[in-house]
């Protein structure tokens, strides 16, 4: 495999399996508002585009209605509460994550790309004592805009002092393919993650990995 300048990461689904925490979140704000509770399987579906569309993803599962705005509100503000206090408590790397980013570290730029919050991305690398490889991490609430649009890639780029064309986009999702398109990055997608229903040979990456271990 070709050797990058630089390798920009997804979070939740690419590095680390996020989801058990996840559900364990939804369900707490699902199940003290009076909906019922749902499975991993499930929540795998919905992470990447935010926690008030995950949690009006699990409410059309169950044919609800979307509530008012006071009740949304209300089951945002406690998912965000219960999943900060427990963000990894069952999360953890991907096998082969660490040893890649070791391995990659020390010949190439090393950024993440995630919708995630800026406190919840910090919160989780620190916990998953993964912060130290990267250079750069852009969060969900960074600019002022986020991925699918190609300013998240390309601020990281920017600030890294690599050119988006030497740089290859490690993700799981339509949206990584998306942001990283319009970036001018090349793109990987991983076969595990969460792809959001869609077969990973059909989100449009220029290859497909099993692992991280496959960029060394």
């Amino acid at each position: 495999m070709e050797i990058y300048d630089a390798y920009l990461f997804d979070l939740d689904g690419t590095l680390v399996d996020t989801a058990p925490d996840l559900m364990a979140g939804l369900n707490v704000c699902l199940a003290e508002h009076g909906y019922t509770e749902v499975d991993e399987e499930l929540t795998r579906r919905w992470v990447g585009h935010g926690v008030a569309r995950m949690i009006e993803q699990a409410l059309a599962h169950q044919g609800r209605e979307e509530p008012p705005a006071h009740l949304a509100k209300s089951m945002f503000d406690r998912f965000l509460e219960y999943y900060a206090a427990h963000i990894a408590d069952e999360s953890a790397p991907y096998p082969g994550v660490r040893e890649s980013l070791a391995s990659l570290g020390p010949r190439a730029s090393l950024g993440v790309v995630t919708n995630k919050v800026s406190r919840l991305t910090t919160r989780l690398l620190d916990a998953l004592d993964l912060a130290s490889p990267f250079g750069i991490v852009v969060c969900g609430d960074t600019l002022d805009v986020f991925k699918p649009a190609a300013d998240p890639a390309l601020h990281a780029c920017a600030s890294l002092g690599v050119d988006p064309a030497r740089t290859l986009f490690v993700g799981d999702s339509i949206t990584d393919v998306q942001c990283a398109r319009a970036a001018g990055c090349n793109v990987a997608c991983v076969r595990y993650g969460y792809p959001g229903g869609i077969a990973p040979e059909d989100l449009g990456a220029d290859r497909l990995i099993d692992s991280l271990a496959n960029l060394v």
